[in-house]
């Protein structure tokens, strides 16, 4: 799936002369927490957060008071004061896992997405991260995960599929990831049902051992 399908299109955007005041206003109004900041071709020049708003007024200010001096201080103060110019963006052609390690290698909450003349064409926030991969996943239906520990040679997930699938139970999605024993795989696949004792047994019969998700996870973490 790539950024284009994923990402919020109608984009609130901030002109860079805009006042910190009007920024957290918009911010507010919006419920959201990253503006892009763009010029009248809309370009984008740069982009402001909430933790810069943050950063920039005293907190009776973002609270709703009324303080005429705090006011004062700041009453001149520009998006373009704040504002970090030429921010980290990613192309509509990224697929959403490059975007996913981009975010995680990056440590932002968000990117513009713009185009190969520097439009703004959107904006992706690891919400809409979140919503793209349920929606891959499947598991926005009601289903149960379960882990199989597997051989890492040909035609193994092929084998576990058939067993599911001769049971007439329907797969949301399967991810195979690194397990932390060398030849060994763990494979998690979303069930759409709730009734998995028949297949978990007859996969323990076809030799498999079976997972627990979350305790493989905790457990098989790789020592630092």
């Amino acid at each position: 799936m790539f950024v284009s399908r994923s990402m919020v299109k109608e984009v609130i955007t901030v002109d860079k002369d805009l006042s910190v005041f009007e920024a957290h206003d918009k911010m507010k109004a919006n419920k959201i927490r990253h503006l892009p900041v763009v010029d009248d071709k809309n370009n984008l020049i740069g982009i402001v957060t909430d933790r810069d708003i943050r950063s920039a007024m005293p907190f009776s200010l973002l609270k709703g008071g009324q303080n005429e001096e705090e006011k004062a201080k700041i009453a001149d103060l520009k998006v373009k004061d704040i504002m970090t110019q030429n921010p980290m963006t990613i192309s509509p052609m990224y697929t959403i896992q490059d975007a996913l390690l981009m975010i995680q290698k990056e440590k932002v909450g968000a990117f513009p997405v713009v185009d190969s003349e520097g439009k703004l064409t959107g904006i992706l926030s690891v919400r809409d991260l979140l919503r793209a991969f349920i929606n891959v996943l499947g598991i926005n239906e009601p289903g149960t995960l379960i882990g199989i520990l597997a051989e890492q040679k040909v035609g193994q997930l092929k084998k576990i599929v058939d067993a599911i699938t001769e049971e007439n139970i329907s797969i949301g999605s399967i991810l195979v990831s690194r397990y932390w024993e060398p030849d060994k795989r763990g494979v998690f696949a979303y069930l759409l049902t709730n009734n998995v004792m028949r297949i978990k047994k007859k996969l323990q019969s076809l030799g498999y051992t079976l997972l627990d998700p979350m305790e493989w996870y905790l457990d098989q973490l790789p020592k630092s």
